[in-house]
């Protein structure tokens, strides 16, 4: 990420003294999702129409990984592609607080005289509507305005985007439900972009070089919510030169490279351990082992099958192949 267009801060003490004054907003932003982008838009415009800094607030790890641990989502987003999706909305500074058991106590007063007010230079807030902050959660929209009407700042509450049928909100719970149901179809629709799966690439069982097709297998501890088991056309993003995946941006300066996806136990061969492998379409020549790289999920083609032997199983294989082309629009070599 280029940190020279955009102020990165992991900590409140990072925070130079008198910055401001601000335009704020908050969040987990997991995904940054369409919804999300809505709320920073609005943060960004609302700043540069007010001669002001524009800043998001957000956390990491997710609270409920630390409060609640067994009822922590699976993330949307690496931290570091999170900060670069946050940065690609233009906004002038993104301030990523440690989440801990102790910031979990503060009350919402104390935060926002803190962290707002203290540390950015609040002039106004901007929220969505089910914004959530402080000990128990108890700040609200409200809240902010109590403060605000005291402490020298204005709310603006930015409404919810609906979904293309306006059944419900886009929101990180809908992108999970989606992704984990194998839409990853809609759930691009949701966050804006594919999503992805970031790891490091370790050794598998080297059968798919064996049948022609190698596989780059994603460290089991990867990072971002795993799709349901299947098939899929989508691409493998290799590191850019800060040694992470480019977010597909302007800060893009990875390779990204059409894929077939598979993600399952591989049953064929009786597997147990439920894998995220990627077939880079026409390249038996590439070692990734080691190397860190992010998955990314176009389209599903097709449920996890048992074959009843090799044969069949390259066979499916090749018109795995012939459909992640047509889906990708990637032509077939000569």
């Amino acid at each position: 990420m280029n940190e020279t267009q955009v102020h990165v801060w992991r900590d409140l003490s990072e925070v130079p003294s008198g910055f401001g004054p601000s335009v704020v907003t908050i969040g987990n932003f997991d995904g940054v999702h369409r919804g999300h982008l809505a709320v920073l838009d609005h943060t960004v415009q609302a700043a540069r129409a007010g001669g002001l800094r524009s800043v998001a607030i957000t956390f990491a790890p997710h609270p409920l990984a630390v409060l609640q641990p067994e009822r922590a989502p699976q993330p949307l987003s690496t931290p570091e592609h999170r900060l670069e999706l946050l940065a690609d909305t233009g906004l002038d500074a993104v301030l990523m607080l440690p989440f801990t058991p102790a910031l979990a106590e503060w009350s919402p007063r104390r935060f926002v005289e803190e962290v707002m007010t203290g540390a950015l230079g609040a002039r106004a807030v901007v929220v969505g509507s089910d914004t959530r902050f402080g000990r128990r959660n108890a700040g609200d929209i409200g809240t902010l305005r109590e403060l605000g009407a005291e402490l020298g700042f204005t709310v603006d509450e930015v409404a919810d985007l609906k979904a293309a049928d306006e059944s419900r909100r886009w929101s990180s719970t809908l992108a999970r439900e989606l992704i984990a149901a194998g839409d990853v179809r809609a759930a691009t629709d949701v966050l804006g972009r594919p999503h992805r799966v970031t790891g490091v690439v370790v050794h598998g069982d080297h059968r798919g070089r064996e049948m022609g097709f190698p596989t780059a297998n994603l460290t089991t501890d990867s990072i971002g919510a795993v799709p349901s088991d299947g098939v899929y056309a989508g691409w493998l993003v290799r590191a850019g030169d800060d040694g992470e995946p480019g977010a597909c941006s302007k800060h893009d300066t990875g390779e990204r490279l059409p894929a077939a996806i598979s993600v399952g136990t591989n049953p064929t061969f009786d597997g147990d351990e439920r894998r995220v492998e990627a077939y880079v379409l026409g390249r038996t020549d590439l070692d990734l082992y080691g190397e860190r790289v992010a998955v990314e999920f176009v389209e599903h083609l097709r449920p996890t099958l048992r074959f009843e032997g090799m044969e069949s199983l390259i066979k499916q294989m090749n018109d795995d192949v012939a459909r992640c082309r047509e889906v990708l629009g990637v032509s077939t070599p000569a």
